[in-house]
């Protein structure tokens, strides 16, 4: 699975390609595959902190998908959508297509589905499934089973192929039967002038000495894959001392300004930078669950009990 910062440098590569624009918007979308669904989110990075934001008893399928809200792990470690410490996106089914599409300069409106369907702004065309082109990107659509005027579901459609969002963002290889219609949009074909998108992405706050909260503990768990040590508090979501040395060793490493700020420059190279190549086993013996328990604190990684 791709980080947000892989996939934000890859578009703009992907832009200069000089490949008709509908290649350029299905390469972009296919990056974004295996990123997690989460109820009217358009791009937004997937965080605890963002997920306790949303209304949890009305979409309890936000938090049950969350093993930090459902109570099965203390944070985002071992999480799907948290591979290797990196942030993902996160879309609902109207929101990715709104996503892929924005990042060419093409803004498809609507709250959800239904209205995207039914504003004809959005569209140069539209029709039902008999007549798609299947040389054409489109937006694919179906109804609701009781509420046929009602789009129960988007996603994009390409050569036969397709891309939703609805258990995660999904590539099929073959068009399944559900899909009903089709909708081109507007600009995506015939001297669209691309203009920069809106950002609508929520943005990593700035940390510094001092910070407490839940970005710091992803910061140090970044710093933690990338082979800085905390050694005596580790991921604790206390900016303090130690984690500030290892934020100032980061950056200069990286050809940052070491100043033990994290900004988006550095927030981007935590991002982008690989982690530590060399892993060691290490066996001590004599140590009792709870001192072990205390090491896992303060470095990244796993006990074996015998």
């Amino acid at each position: 699975m791709n980080s947000a910062a892989y996939v934000t440098q890859k578009i703009a590569e992907i832009k200069q390609s000089g490949k008709i624009l509908a290649d350029q918007v299905w390469e972009a979308a296919l990056l974004c595959i295996g990123w997690p669904y989460i109820f009217g989110d358009r791009g937004e990075y997937c965080t605890v902190v963002h997920r306790k934001a949303k209304n949890l008893e009305e979409h309890p399928s936000i938090r049950d998908k969350c093993q930090a809200l459902n109570g099965k792990a203390a944070g985002c470690e071992g999480c799907k959508w948290y591979p290797g410490g990196y942030k993902v996106r996160a879309f609902d089914c109207r929101g990715y297509t709104y996503y892929c599409l924005l990042q060419f300069g093409i803004k498809i409106m609507g709250a959800g589905a239904t209205s995207q369907w039914n504003d004809d702004s959005n569209w140069e065309v539209k029709g039902t499934i008999d007549s798609i082109p299947e040389d054409k990107l489109v937006c694919l659509f179906y109804p609701d089973a009781k509420k046929p005027n009602v789009m129960a579901h988007t996603g994009l459609g390409y050569r036969g192929e397709t891309l939703e969002c609805s258990n995660g963002v999904q590539h099929f290889t073959k068009r399944n039967k559900k899909w009903t219609h089709w909708a081109i949009p507007k600009g995506l074909y015939g001297g669209h002038e691309i203009v920069p998108p809106t950002d609508t992405t929520v943005k990593m706050p700035t940390l510094r000495k001092g910070s407490k909260s839940e970005y710091v503990t992803l910061l140090q768990t970044l710093l933690l894959n990338r082979g800085y040590t905390l050694p005596k508090y580790g991921a604790d979501g206390s900016f303090g001392n130690e984690t500030l040395e290892a934020v100032k060793h980061f950056q200069q490493d990286h050809g940052l300004e070491a100043d033990g700020i994290v900004g988006d420059k550095t927030w981007e190279k935590l991002e982008t930078s690989a982690e530590k190549q060399k892993l060691y086993t290490v066996t001590i013996p004599h140590l009792s669950k709870e001192m072990a328990e205390d090491l896992l604190k303060k470095y990244s990684g796993t006990m074996v009990l015998e």
